[in-house]
């Protein structure tokens, strides 16, 4: 492209003495043929940026959706899944400043590829440790396994069982002793994130700045949309994809299915978590390739091509500091590490991005732990399945969110709404969807009715972590462990946490369809006279909770359109203030401040956070904390829901301070929108006294000709 530039020119230049129509004639058609290829050009660059979007969004997403099932997998806390969910910022902020300064400099398509290569790596290993850890054990009382041997749960007299039972079972203890170093397979599902993270940096700073620099002005904006709202089409499939893998066994492919004797809705069950790594890892390989063949600059736009800045830019933009730009072809490593701090000091001395800065990192805070730990969330308020969960998620929520994104992308380009304006839609989207938030404090359910835990042996209501109120005289002459973990639904609608601990003194059938008989501890609340029974898994939650589970999706489907909508205007906003060659420069700092400040700590703390209201916690073979099996759900509500509302309201606080430095920088008549969409009439000073104590603020001049149509 850039030779057949160079050839019309000679041919203009040669030919000057040609009449002049057949000159205009000449110079109309060359215009017409550099405009459809400059076009052609950004939309393949724009089409495989949105599918290198959907990608790393969809294993993205993925990891989200088996935060639960890597827990109990791996028998770990939430604050560790946090810290393995961080470990995705982590690989960013190696290498983020360096490729988003540098990286801008080279060949921007091809960056783009080798860390797609490097992203579908990581992907991959997050999968490994299934292919080198022992199958998944878990917690099950010997009755309900297919067995010949017919063993009490209530073990009164340990004579009761054959003594070459018991010592196979010990045998079984010390072997997984032996095989318990594979619980720290999870550092490679760590680093593997932390490898996704690295790959992925180059994506977002050299791909949007690609598209803001060659693309029409008038159509930025829309792009930006575009590629964003595709990419939310990444977390759809992720979630889906989640829900599948949730209902496919762990072990699926190397064990027995029917040997299995939990089902997809017991709290023990695990999924095939690390089928999805492995599809999602092919997707992004296959996202990368067109990029290795993609140019390393597109011709300019006929209205950009005698201006380095936006037409929007350049009002707060000034002319002695346009000379600072260099040729990228030619710039020295040298002479780009020596503009570096230069550089970094031009981006802290603009007051606007670093008080939008702050309000995104704040606001990042807040949803990054919202969504980390939503389908945790709605598993153990609303008692649904990780498969439900996942399902429900993807199908109803990110769509809400993929159309709240386009939404703003088209409401700035229909009204052509300036920086200004760009400023007051993202705050107002923000206001009102935290707003809304508020209200699902109410839309929780009561604790699940857990004897010794959140009910006593009485029927009394009580919630305690207390161990020892897990025994009662009517289980007092049972040799129950407190560390199980093996629920089991009354006939009087109260789970007990094993059989052992609900008095049962007979057990029929095996597998799924054990019933226990002669619980003691069953016919002691309220009706004595009731059925003694039980069957294996954890009672079901109040009548009420399915219908605070539609009020919650309805709710939380509003409010993910609303606070989305916010989305493109903000990024419009963080360009618009920035002086063009620092671009890529100011995005990727941007980046790198979320994820240190608020990718790699919100799931950590708001994984302690949700720890606290453990009820009962699961313990390994050899001893020490396991997984937590039971939550407060009060308390897990307000603490979830508590610290995404703090959070988000310092956030808007922020966000009108940008606002308010917005407006005492411009003049009344440049905020108004007339009639029509146009813009009023602004002051008439010139730009030169304009500048003269903002070096990079949007200032009141005013011309006709340059005025951005976002």
């Amino acid at each position: 492209m850039e030779i057949s530039s160079k050839e019309n020119t000679q041919f203009f230049s040669n030919n000057t003495i040609l009449p002049v129509d057949r000159s205009s004639f000449k110079s109309e058609s060359s215009a017409s043929k550099e405009k459809q290829s400059c076009c052609g050009g950004i939309k393949i660059f724009l089409g495989a940026l949105s599918f290198v979007y959907f990608a790393k969004a969809l294993s993205g997403s993925y990891l989200k959706s088996t935060i639960t099932q890597i827990e109990r997998r791996f028998d770990i806390p939430s604050s560790l899944v946090g810290v393995i969910d961080g470990s995705f910022e982590i690989g960013n902020l190696l290498v983020i400043i360096l490729v988003s300064y540098f990286g801008a400099k080279l060949h921007r398509p091809r960056i783009i590829g080798a860390g797609c290569l490097i992203m579908s790596a990581g992907t991959f290993l997050i999968a490994m440790p299934q292919f080198f850890m022992g199958r998944y054990r878990y917690e099950r009382f010997p009755s309900t396994i297919n067995s010949t041997v017919s063993v009490s749960p209530c073990l009164q007299d340990k004579s009761q069982t054959p003594l070459s039972d018991l010592e196979k079972s010990q045998a079984k203890i010390h072997a997984g002793c032996e095989k318990e170093a594979g619980s720290s397979m999870w550092i490679y599902v760590l680093l593997g994130n932390l490898l996704r993270g690295i790959g992925e940096t180059p994506i977002q700073p050299l791909g949007i700045t690609y598209i803001d620099d060659y693309a029409i002005e008038e159509n930025a904006a829309l792009y930006i949309g575009c590629v964003q709202t595709v990419a939310i089409i990444g977390p759809i499939f992720g979630f889906l994809l989640g829900s599948l893998c949730a209902k496919l066994y762990v072990d699926i492919g190397f064990v027995d299915l029917d040997s299995i004797t939990i089902t997809h809705k017991d709290v023990q069950w695990v999924g095939a978590w690390w089928l999805g790594y492995l599809i999602a890892g092919v997707i992004s390989v296959l996202a990368g390739i067109p990029f290795w063949f993609l140019p390393k600059h597109l011709p300019k736009p006929e209205g950009r091509k005698d201006s380095s800045t936006s037409s929007e830019q350049s009002k707060f933009i000034t002319e002695d500091n346009k000379e600072q730009q260099k040729s990228y072809q030619q710039v020295k490593i040298a002479e780009m590490a020596k503009d570096f701090l230069p550089s970094l000091k031009n981006l802290f001395g603009n007051p606007v991005y670093i008080l939008y800065l702050c309000a995104s990192i704040i606001q990042f805070n807040s949803l990054i732990g919202m969504v980390t730990y939503k389908p945790k969330y709605i598993e153990q308020q609303y008692g649904q399945t990780s498969s439900k969960t996942n399902f429900v998620i993807g199908l109803i929520n990110i769509p809400a969110v993929a159309f709240g994104i386009f939404s703003g992308g088209l409401i700035m380009k229909k009204f052509r709404i300036n920086v200004l304006g760009a400023a007051k839609l993202s705050l107002g989207s923000s206001f009102f969807g935290y707003l809304l938030l508020l209200s699902l404090f109410a839309m929780g359910c009561e604790n699940s009715d857990v004897a010794g835990l959140t009910v006593s042996y009485h029927g009394t209501k009580r919630t305690t972590d207390d161990e020892q109120a897990l025994f009662s005289e009517c289980n007092s002459g049972c040799s129950c462990s407190r560390n199980d973990w093996d629920p089991i639904c009354g006939a009087n609608g109260v789970t007990y946490i094993s059989a052992c601990l609900a008095g049962c003194q007979a057990s029929n059938g095996s597998g799924k369809n054990t019933v226990f008989f002669n619980c003691s501890c069953v016919g002691t609340l309220e009706s004595p006279s009731r059925s003694s029974s039980a069957v294996v898994g954890p009672c079901q939650k109040g009548n009420e909770c399915p219908k605070m589970f539609l009020y919650f999706l309805v709710i939380s489907v509003i409010t993910s359109y609303t606070l989305s909508v916010g989305g493109t205007p903000g990024y419009i906003l963080l360009l618009r203030c920035i002086k063009p060659h620092l671009k890529s420069f100011a995005l990727g700092i941007y980046t790198l401040a979320i994820r240190v400040l608020a990718g790699i700590p919100a799931p950590v703390y708001f994984g302690v956070a949700i720890d606290t209201t453990c009820l009962k916690w699961g313990s390994k073979r050899c001893g020490g904390r396991g997984a937590c099996r039971l939550y407060n759900s009060s308390a897990l509500r307000y603490m979830y829901l508590g610290l995404t509302l703090v959070l988000g309201t310092v956030s808007i606080f922020f966000s009108v301070a940008v606002l308010w430095v917005l407006r005492k920088r411009s003049s009344p008549q440049d905020e108004t929108l007339s009639a029509n969409g146009e813009r009023g009439t602004c002051g008439t000073k010139s730009r030169k006294d304009n500048f003269v104590n903002s070096d990079c603020l949007i200032q009141t001049t005013y011309w006709p000709e340059k005025e951005t149509r976002l």
